[in-house]
């Protein structure tokens, strides 16, 4: 430091003016540990003057650190300071800096980073599944675990009930469908109508229903209520408990609500989100269900198999579909129907507008005996979309008469069903016809053929004889093949020939892309039951 002759007399000196005013705490102290010269804000600062101990004036951080001067922190009164040494001549110059704001801003920011890189934790486990119950449980649990001593999460009733979610401390979640009226808890009734949260300074945690307390939290000390949004409906309601403190309650910050809410923001978008994918994927399971193809085993007396691929290896629909009509009532002169078509290309789009034509068809059923006037019909329908599709169909009608098994069919734009007999020979049906969707008018012509039992009339789309592959992988399954296949399936139960002819067109493709596959077998039974007129009566078999 710097000094100057006292006027009184050569021997005293007195400190500088600059170094006395100036604005940090400095003091020097002898070897002895007397505080031998103070600045003016060392006086206020330590209440103290020249000639004191300095164990007498100073906090023992600083007392221990001028032992071996090294710099040093610690508190004096409600702030904390930095003590830099100066050793000059036996003594020390002591410099404090008052690094309150210092350290505040610094754990602040230490607070941020911890709370934003538990945002992005949270972020990644509650969107690592679409599952609600799973977000629930996250939620709850990283609640307990980061935000208070236990947490609920709340879902709007569903039948007579809300969903609850808790976590405690101890991070074990319980799920459970409570009867609870949302009005006996402060806040809850709001936060589930997405109104804004309560401050919790609002709440008093005494008041709290037997369900959100827990024994293993024991005496609440604070309770904060917030919203979970969502998709412009609340998603439930987070709800915070903290245990009483030794020295009274154990309140929440007003950071830590603005915190919580930024949570449950995040909480709430991810639970909003596999809601609404929980409801997508019931609608998408039930419309699903609608458009895939009906079980196929017996139809009045007639032996059914059935065989469909779609194009794509994760879709269950296409633009391949068959449906199985059941002829009505009692009438031994009704037809059953039986229907193929192929709808142009493949995927979602194909399969909706293959939605659309098998309902239309079910609706024409009154109608199924006029081929002709079923597919012009259907026609106009096509037409009459904004759909630039076309689609082929082959109607099949089916009879048992006496021994045989008449079949009707109707190809509109299909390829000809095929007629496999009993000693293998293989016939196509005479039918043929213009696609539908194409033309103002269908024009078709319709071929009777009669089945003798254990013969086969196959319906098949051009997705197995237009596989592509074989050897080179670039030739067409084809015609030849098919009829090839079928003349070592004569007298072959209906379920065998389907499996074959599927699995050879599969086999032809490779692991190559191809078209939907689609395969039908009507085969006349080996076996036929008597009728009641003329027979043996109901429950007798001839062969």
């Amino acid at each position: 430091m710097e000094l100057t002759h006292s006027p009184h007399g050569p021997q005293e000196q007195v400190l500088a003016p600059e170094w006395r005013r100036a604005p940090y705490p400095a003091l020097t102290v002898d070897a002895s540990g007397v505080v031998a010269h103070l600045n003016d804000a060392a006086r206020v600062l330590l209440r103290a003057e020249p000639g004191a101990r300095l164990a007498d004036v100073a906090p023992g951080w600083l007392v221990r650190a001028h032992g071996d001067p090294e710099p040093a922190r610690g508190a004096i009164g409600e702030r904390s300071f930095e003590a830099s040494p100066s050793p000059l001549d036996g003594a020390v110059d002591w410099w404090l800096f008052d690094v309150t704001d210092q350290q505040r801003l610094a754990r602040e920011l230490e607070i941020e980073r911890e709370r934003t890189a538990f945002l992005a934790q949270a972020s990644n486990e509650l969107l690592s599944s679409l599952n609600l119950e799973r977000c629930m449980e996250v939620t709850a649990r990283l609640a307990a675990q980061y935000l208070a001593d236990a947490a609920l999460v709340i879902t709007p009733r569903t039948g007579k009930a809300h969903p609850v979610t808790y976590c405690g401390s101890d991070g074990r979640v319980e799920r459970q469908n409570l009867m609870v009226d949302p009005a006996d808890l402060p806040g809850l009734a709001e936060a589930l109508r997405g109104f804004p949260p309560v401050p919790s300074r609002w709440i008093d945690p005494a008041v709290a229903p037997e369900w959100v307390t827990r024994e293993e939290v024991g005496e609440l000390g604070a309770m904060v209520v917030t919203a979970l949004p969502g998709q412009g409906v609340p998603a439930g309601a987070l709800v915070l408990l903290r245990r009483r403190g030794n020295e009274g309650g154990q309140g929440f910050s007003a950071g830590e609500e603005v915190f919580a809410r930024l949570f449950a923001a995040r909480a709430g978008a991810a639970m909003a989100a596999a809601r609404l994918y929980a409801e997508q994927a019931s609608i998408s399971d039930t419309l699903m269900r609608e458009l895939m193809p009906p079980r196929t085993h017996e139809l009045n007396g007639v032996e059914l198999a059935a065989r469909y691929q779609p194009a794509g290896a994760g879709d269950c629909v296409g633009g391949d579909f068959y449906d199985l009509h059941p002829a009505a009532g009692d009438d031994a002169e009704a037809e059953s129907l039986v229907v193929l078509g192929d709808v142009c290309g493949k995927g979602l789009e194909a399969a909706v507008l293959t939605g659309k034509i098998r309902n239309n068809l079910q609706a024409l059923l009154p109608l199924a005996e006029d081929h002709q006037r079923v597919l012009g019909i259907i026609n106009g329908v096509l037409l009459n979309t904004d759909s630039t599709r076309f689609v082929t169909l082959v109607l099949a009608s089916v009879r048992v008469e006496g021994s045989q098994v008449r079949v009707r069919l109707t190809s509109a734009g299909h390829a000809a069903p095929l007629i496999v007999r009993a000693d293998g020979r293989v016939e196509a049906a005479e039918t043929r016809g213009s696609l539908i969707g194409v033309l103002d008018e269908v024009v078709s012509t319709t071929a009777t053929v009669m089945l003798e039992p254990g013969e086969t009339c196959l319906l098949y789309t051009d997705g197995i004889t237009e596989a592509v592959g074989g050897p080179l992988g670039e030739e067409l399954f084809g015609d030849d093949r098919l009829r090839a296949a079928l003349a070592e399936c004569g007298g072959m139960p209906p379920e065998a020939m389907v499996e074959r002819v599927h699995m050879l067109a599969s086999q032809w493709a490779g692991g190559g892309e191809h078209d939907d596959m689609a395969v039908i077998a009507i085969t006349a039974p080996r076996r036929f039951r008597l009728s009641a007129v003329g027979g043996h009566g109901p429950g007798r078999f001839t062969a």
